[in-house]
């Protein structure tokens, strides 16, 4: 046998299963294997291969030991001449494999081989090719000297940032996402170290094929897909932790004494500084706006309250200072809760969002103004030209943080203009997907796969892909996989890369639609199970609802107690929802087989008393009804259905 794939998996169903479409059309001519080790996941990712892959060698844990733990797992199992190590987050070329072979063949010192990345928006990924992280390269790495000398042999040398990314050279780290290896070599060095749960294995493995007499290489005569961060947010304290772990294991596993000290502190200092700096960034890009936007609305008021003094009375000091800063208090919250309410706050920006939330926030306190004592009242003037003060000052400062993080500036009610690239029939399937996705967009028309025109209503050919994004002012293309080969779509992905437009793939006979927008963000999905209730406006409305519910049921829990037997049990099921532990209604049971992650709910959204009834099947069509057409007035009929049905 020639070649035996190794792909471990955890809950990246659609991914996995657009990876494995990729690598059985490489492996096409090729002797070959496949195995996936799937790490315990819960969203149906072992019954989509056993459906749609019969010929993969499935191995399924009940738990997840690791990524080190489950490679091994197969690598005692394969009969490969060559061995590769694949994530499931991938897309291979038609050719990848079998240049890969010819490489290896030609160059028998070579023990391992990596290839030419590129991120789902056509980005060369710079760990493609990376050196033995020594402490003098992580400390470059570390404290952003690679960032800033990006060329530099010195500096950037932890991504050999100095080295030509279209050429082959040799290297020392291969990135573990793609790692094709002799099976010669690897029986030498030995399989994954498995003291490595996450991070740090692919170092360990590559730099023991080095030292068992082996090169490993960078290839770039082939390009793979490689949607980064499904497993981990990168940004994330938890990442900075695991990562730099194994870092250490890896140092006092390969260095002296004293280069391992040193290397050690090195890390630890790292990890501290990382975490702190990850904190602060979270709490930053958090609260900055709202903090922005109650400083503007103070401002408003240090300026216009004196003037209208001024202008009104034609002195100062006139309001109550005590009084002033009671119902300026009360303004800046109504206002910022009317915000956050109106999506002003919600990613990505809604356009308008802020402005909206100040107009009602507005209403709202004139509304309540006119409610007040007389002797608490000051002026409706000073209200109202402070409401054209924050609405003009803080939609300028969104749309300042929008410009600052580089935020795409098109209005998200916009619907997306999109491409389709594929044969008539399955575009049109994979338009009803989007549809069914509820994915606001507008299909600009559908591009054949072939350089002939073999379509009547086709915009043009693939060969004319740049000019329809240009002329056509493309926001998204969506390549057919069933018509156009990874080789092509990697091809016209790098053409099309300075155009800024955003790709997705469409595997055949499947049910999602894959990409991703950027290296740092985990790839984009539209499957017919996205859903309303993953919307950032369903999401805060549910957590009010919680929020008033919980609190009106503690407040009437004295009366409530003559309804019913089961008050002790309601209130600790509201102080747990108060507290954000759990959500009044949510999925029956806690299997949740892919759905978007919500809190364990007290109720279900049915009659709990029905459950008992309900097979496997219309348990999982309940959910995903719930979740794809979720609503508010949905979680208020549940949440009366079961308190009547406990308190009768």
């Amino acid at each position: 046998m020639t070649l035996s794939v190794v792909i471990v998996n955890y809950n990246v169903k659609y991914f996995l299963e657009q990876c494995l479409i990729s690598v059985f059309k490489a492996m096409k001519d090729i002797k070959g294997e496949v195995f996936v080790v799937d790490n315990a996941s819960v969203d149906g990712s072992c019954q989509m291969v056993k459906e749609r892959f019969p010929d993969v060698k499935l191995i399924e844990n009940t738990q997840n030991h690791g990524f080190s733990f489950a490679n091994n797992q197969a690598l005692r199992l394969v009969s490969g001449e060559y061995v590769l190590v694949l994530n499931p987050d991938t897309v291979v070329g038609e050719d990848t494999f079998s240049k890969c072979l010819k490489f290896m063949d030609e160059y028998p010192d070579a023990g391992s081989l990596s290839v030419k990345m590129i991120d789902g928006k056509g980005h060369f990924l710079p760990e493609s090719k990376r050196a033995l992280p020594s402490p003098m390269v992580s400390f470059y790495k570390i404290f952003g000297f690679a960032k800033l000398f990006p060329h530099s042999k010195k500096f950037a040398r932890y991504h050999l940032g100095h080295l030509d990314e279209n050429q082959t050279h040799e290297i020392e780290i291969l990135p573990g996402a793609f790692m094709f290896i002799r099976k010669k070599a690897l029986d030498k060095a030995g399989l994954f170290d498995e003291s490595f749960f996450m991070y740090g294995e692919d170092i360990d493995l590559s730099y023991r094929i080095i030292k068992s007499g082996f090169k490993n290489y960078y290839f770039p005569e082939t390009t793979i897909i490689h949607y980064k961060g499904e497993s981990t947010k990168k940004g994330s304290i938890n990442y900075v932790m695991v990562f730099y772990r194994a870092m250490i294991i890896f140092a006092r596993k390969h260095f002296s004494q004293k280069n391992a000290f040193i290397y050690t502190t090195l890390i630890y200092i790292a990890i501290y500084f990382r975490a702190a700096l990850s904190i602060a960034k979270r709490i930053l890009k958090r609260y900055i706006e709202p903090f922005t936007d109650a400083v503007i609305i103070t401002l408003g008021i240090v300026v216009i309250v004196p003037f209208w003094e001024k202008f009104r009375f034609s002195s100062t000091n006139i309001y109550p200072d005590k009084l002033v800063m009671v119902l300026s208090i009360a303004c800046i919250a109504i206002w910022l809760i009317s915000i956050w309410l109106s999506g002003g706050y919600d990613e990505p920006r809604k356009k308008l969002a802020a402005a909206k939330g100040v107009a009602i926030g507005s209403v709202v306190i004139l509304l309540l103004y006119s409610l007040l004592p007389e002797e608490m009242r000051f002026s409706r003037a000073i209200i109202l030209l402070l409401s054209v003060w924050s609405i003009g000052l803080i939609q300028l400062t969104h749309i300042g943080y929008a410009l600052i993080r580089k935020e795409p500036r098109r209005d998200i009610r916009k619907p997306k203009r999109i491409v389709i690239v594929g044969k008539h029939d399955e575009a049109i399937r994979v338009e009803s997907i989007m549809s069914q996705a509820s994915v606001n967009k507008q299909l600009m028309g559908i591009v054949s796969p072939s350089n002939d025109l073999i379509q009547n209503d086709s915009l043009g050919t693939l060969a004319q892909l740049n000019e329809i994004v240009r002329v056509n002012e493309i926001d998204e293309i969506i390549y057919c996989s069933s018509d156009v080969s990874s080789h092509e779509i990697i091809k016209s992905m790098l053409s099309l890369v300075s155009q800024g437009v955003d790709f997705k793939i469409a595997p055949p006979d499947s049910l999602s639609v894959i990409g991703s927008n950027s290296i740092d963000t985990a790839g984009d999905l539209y499957t017919v199970d996205i859903n309303a209730i993953s919307l950032p406006s369903n999401k805060r409305f549910k957590r009010i609802l919680d929020i008033t519910t919980s609190t009106a049921l503690i407040a009437l829990s004295p009366v409530l107690v003559f309804f019913g037997n089961g008050i002790i049990t309601m209130l600790r099921n509201s102080l747990r929802v108060l507290i954000g532990k759990r959500t009044w209604v949510g999925y029956i049971g806690k299997n949740e087989k892919g759905l978007p992650h919500i809190k364990q709910g007290v109720f279900p959204p049915i009659k709990s008393s029905e459950i008992e009834s309900l097979s496997n099947g219309q348990v999982e069509k309940i959910n995903m009804l719930y979740a794809k057409n979720y609503s508010i007035s949905k979680d208020i009929k549940a949440i009366w259905i079961n308190i009547a049905q406990r308190t009768r």
